[in-house]
């Protein structure tokens, strides 16, 4: 578990809600604290743009927290999610991408298609994308100040 995220902030819309719960049950059962920003019915339609809103405007005052959004196909929530400055998403798949999203781009949103990615891989995907460091290099700190 890495220790200097403060929390997770974690948010779907109605086609992610049962890869959103799983994910809380298992992030927490290893000792995270996830903040579930809805929605928790499958049934009640939401709309991506304001699923990740919720995630963004909570991380805005809380720079050590982390965020995942699930929708259908991980791109809305993450085309979404990039339009706030703080924010640097990225749809991830697969362990080695979450790696290297946050060694070289320092993803602080994880974005999963609950259509596409099987649980216990998505849970794996989350694991990555919250134990892997930044590269922290000066070049790196460059490019992410010219889009933050």
């Amino acid at each position: 578990m890495n220790k200097t995220i403060s929390k997770i902030y974690i948010a779907a819309d109605h086609r992610g809600v049962g890869l959103k719960l799983y994910l809380i049950e298992m992030l927490t059962a290893v000792g995270y604290t996830v903040v579930n920003l809805g929605v928790d019915d499958p049934n009640k339609m939401a709309d991506y743009p304001d699923v990740a809103q919720s995630v963004a405007d909570a991380m805005a005052s809380d720079k050590k927290s982390r965020g995942i959004l699930v929708c259908g196909t991980g791109a809305g929530v993450m085309i979404a999610a990039n339009r706030f400055r703080h924010i640097r998403a990225s749809r991830c798949t697969t362990p080695n991408q979450a790696r290297d999203d946050r060694f070289h781009d320092d993803i602080n949103v994880l974005a999963l298609a609950a259509d596409d990615i099987d649980i216990e891989m998505a849970f794996i995907v989350a694991r990555a994308f919250l134990e892997s460091p930044f590269d922290n290099i000066p070049r790196r700190i460059n490019r992410i100040n010219k889009i933050s």
